[in-house]
């Protein structure tokens, strides 16, 4: 059985094709925004563990099985992962099963935008991003997740080639921006808020 984190289904019409949207837990709260001010009432959002991004090994497999244990229920199966460090993994399992995800290497291209990420991404290449999502689990995901909080002379390891923290905000939230911005400090690095909203992701899920 795959382990979900949340579960979304919304009414839904005979008249509308159903999709079944399997993503990262870490676009939960993004995609059901989505969902809710653009009316996508057809759709199912079913998230996967955000530690997953840990194991990077065992995201195609994970998102395998939830397209299977799927079978025939929906019209459509969208998939809201990046490539997210399979090396093409999650790609070749799509190629199996007819799903389609996002396109881009990870959440930070799309959230920006594949072609502006692009053309920044030789002038950011030193720095280390964050989303909505990871100034919310910041101390788990970063600081416990590596040992940090007992370990703080491995941050030159860790972080000594990066030079600046890019926050790439989804929303307008000034407490967001502290905690970002104290995430910076705590990693001894300058910081960066770009406003990027939802990016790549509201066109993926309203046009399928």
């Amino acid at each position: 059985m795959v382990e979900t984190v949340s579960s979304i289904r919304p009414n839904t019409s005979d008249a509308t094709a159903q999709v079944l949207v399997i993503a990262c837990g870490a676009l939960a709260r993004e995609i059901t925004a989505i969902c809710k001010v653009n009316r996508l009432d057809h759709v199912t959002l079913t998230c996967l563990p955000a530690n997953l991004h840990n194991r990077p090994e065992k995201i195609a497999p994970a998102v395998q099985r939830a397209i299977e244990k799927a079978g025939d229920t929906f019209d459509q199966i969208l998939i809201g992962y990046g490539d997210c460090g399979t090396g093409g993994d999650l790609d070749r399992v799509l190629a199996q099963t007819g799903a389609e995800r996002i396109g881009g290497p990870h959440c930070y291209a799309f959230f920006t935008g594949l072609e502006e990420f692009e053309e920044t991404g030789s002038d950011d290449f030193t720095s280390f991003y964050l989303t909505d999502f990871l100034v919310r689990q910041f101390d788990s995901i970063v600081i416990k997740s590596l040992g940090l909080d007992r370990h703080p002379e491995l941050r030159d390891s860790y972080f000594g080639h990066y030079e600046k923290v890019i926050y790439l905000a989804q929303t307008n939230d000034p407490k967001l921006d502290e905690a970002a911005q104290k995430a910076a400090d705590r990693l001894g690095l300058a910081f960066e808020r770009r406003m990027t909203g939802y990016g790549d992701l509201i066109p993926f899920l309203k046009n399928g």
